[in-house]
């Protein structure tokens, strides 16, 4: 569609104190909010990592990786995005310093500088601002929301500072910034502080910006006397201070914005006219959401939760919203339980307090640790008829479970756990095999949208109403079709496939309320107003 304001208009979110402050999310419901006003919406993450995309880092350590339709590996922000604008991002929508630098240097060398010395300033800059006006054209966004990761103040992330002076500067109508920053309530001081706010939005005006507002994240409301100061040492104006107090659910954020004008202030800032609002979507999901019916509990049985003493949710991000999504829209409340696997391997006997659950799911996941554990988790599922949902090495390691009990190969195995093993129930294709060989990881999986022809009179293509369909992938071992018949004979069905490279999609188990396995990742396509089928049947399954 072609945009509806005479200039794009730029609102770039930058955060203050702590990393974690809620960035993702308050660009997201911004979005949010412009788009229920009717404007076309766009919005953007700038990473200061110098990673070229999010696939190769730890999910321990930066939380999930989200994976677009056209296979970019980006930040869990871009999930968030997705999500609230219930709309598909591609890989225009997400750059990282690696591959804003990468981008130079290539340019460099195919002398597209035509000779010029080629620096740092001013070139990184211009490269960022090409990066966000080309995302801009292209989704015809009316409003282009740019995230700039990390906190102020760090110098990794002061060259995407400088490129949105520089818009600022080119464009001064055009440009907002908001700074959402962390305000602490120490214990034993009892009171809300504004001064690391203040240093932060400091360090904001030492890159030549100022804000035009600050969303005060804290555990409280924002109170007159904590406003007061933040006007006075921040320089915005008091109702330019929008009070972000924690909330049960990140989708009471757009209405919580919306009752103190936020976008209609930022309207004002653009110069964008002010534009009828429709909410009625948000308001009915937000009821639905407080007012459940009935509870599901549900073990989420996988390996990437824990740091020291704390559990990192982060991890799964998308699997825990789709999850919560489906259950919403079924009048339930789900209870969601982090088991780490490895629970299973040191003391096999607590597999049974499973029992207590009304469905397990296992995630997605790498590497050969706990692994044991989750097969234990998965015969549980399968024998007590319990509602299981296996997602990319969940369906590998439900397949590897039942050819070992079902069809007595007891060496059944993935290559990705033991390369020798004779019975690779999962394997790599050639063309994946010569990248590990290589050590070429970054960005050679598969990775993005696969069609998949589901199977007639199958749960899944029940679930989904249609008879092909198109998911995202991001894995590097497949299914073996050499025991593909011996599987599907004995129970465990072959009820998706992918019709250009014959690779099996989705498992099933016949005599089952619901064992489904998919090699894709349902959860990246699922929204609050529209969850995922696939997590609703389940879901539905588990109520039952």
């Amino acid at each position: 569609m072609p945009s509806k304001l005479k200039k794009p208009k730029f609102i770039f979110i930058v955060g203050g104190v702590l990393s974690g402050v809620g960035k993702g999310v308050t660009s997201a419901s911004l979005g949010a909010l412009f788009k229920a006003r009717g404007l076309e919406v766009t919005a953007l993450k700038a990473d200061p990592y110098v990673n070229v995309d999010a696939g190769t880092m730890n999910p321990i350590e930066h939380g999930e990786v989200f994976v677009t339709d056209d296979g970019d590996e980006t930040d869990q922000d871009m999930g968030n995005y997705e999500r609230f604008l219930e709309t598909d991002l591609l890989s225009d929508n997400y750059m990282t310093t690696g591959r804003v630098y990468m981008s130079v240097i290539e340019n460099e060398r195919s002398m597209k500088y035509k000779g010029k010395c080629v620096q740092v300033v001013p070139h990184i800059p211009l490269e960022i601002v090409r990066r966000i006006k080309n995302a801009q054209k292209k989704s015809h966004a009316d409003v282009t929301i740019v995230e700039i990761g990390g906190s102020v103040g760090e110098y990794e992330n002061i060259l995407f500072l400088e490129a949105a002076r520089m818009m600022k500067l080119e464009a001064p109508d055009s440009v907002a910034f908001v700074l959402v920053s962390y305000l602490p309530i120490p214990k034993h001081i009892g009171e809300m502080k504004t001064k690391p706010t203040q240093h932060a939005a400091r360090q904001l005006n030492s890159a030549g910006i100022n804000p035009d507002f600050i969303v005060a994240r804290g555990e409280f409301e924002l109170d007159k006397p904590r406003r007061e100061k933040l006007a006075v040492f921040c320089g915005v104006s008091q109702d330019h201070c929008i009070s972000a107090p924690d909330v049960d659910s990140i989708y009471e954020i757009p209405l919580k914005m919306e009752e103190q004008g936020f976008t209609n202030k930022l309207m004002k800032v653009l110069g964008i006219e002010q534009k009828r609002i429709d909410l009625s979507n948000w308001k009915k999901l937000n009821h639905a959401i407080a007012n459940p019916k009935k509870d599901v509990r549900i073990a989420v049985v996988g390996k990437y939760f824990g740091t020291g003493d704390y559990t990192l949710s982060d991890s799964y991000i998308s699997v825990i919203e789709a999850v919560k999504h489906a259950a919403w829209s079924l009048g339930a409340q789900p209870q969601l339980e982090w088991i780490d696997s490895e629970v299973y391997e040191k003391k096999p006997a607590k597999v049974k307090d499973l029992a207590q659950f009304d469905a397990i799911i296992v995630p997605g996941g790498f590497g050969a640790r706990g692994i044991e554990g989750v097969i234990k988790a998965i015969k549980f599922a399968r024998e007590h008829k319990i509602p299981y949902f296996g997602l990319c090495y969940g369906m590998q390691l439900a397949c590897i479970e039942f050819a070992r009990d079902i069809l007595g190969i007891k060496a059944a195995n993935t290559v990705e756990i033991n390369p020798d093993t004779k019975e690779p129930i999962i394997h790599i294709s050639p063309y994946q095999a010569k990248n590990v060989l290589q050590g070429k990881y970054g960005g050679t999986m598969r990775l993005g949208a696969f069609s998949c022809d589901l199977k007639k009179g199958s749960k899944v293509r029940k679930a989904y109403g249609k008879s092909s369909v198109s998911e995202r992938h991001r894995h590097r071992y497949e299914f073996n079709n050499a025991y593909r018949d011996r599987l599907d004979k004995a129970g465990l069905e072959i009820v998706g496939v992918n019709p250009e490279s014959n690779l099996v999609e989705i498992v099933e188990l016949r005599d089952h309320p619901f064992f489904v396995g998919v090699q894709f990742h349902p959860e990246f396509k699922s929204r609050p107003m529209q969850p995922h089928p696939l997590f609703e049947a389940f879901i539905r399954a588990a109520i039952k």
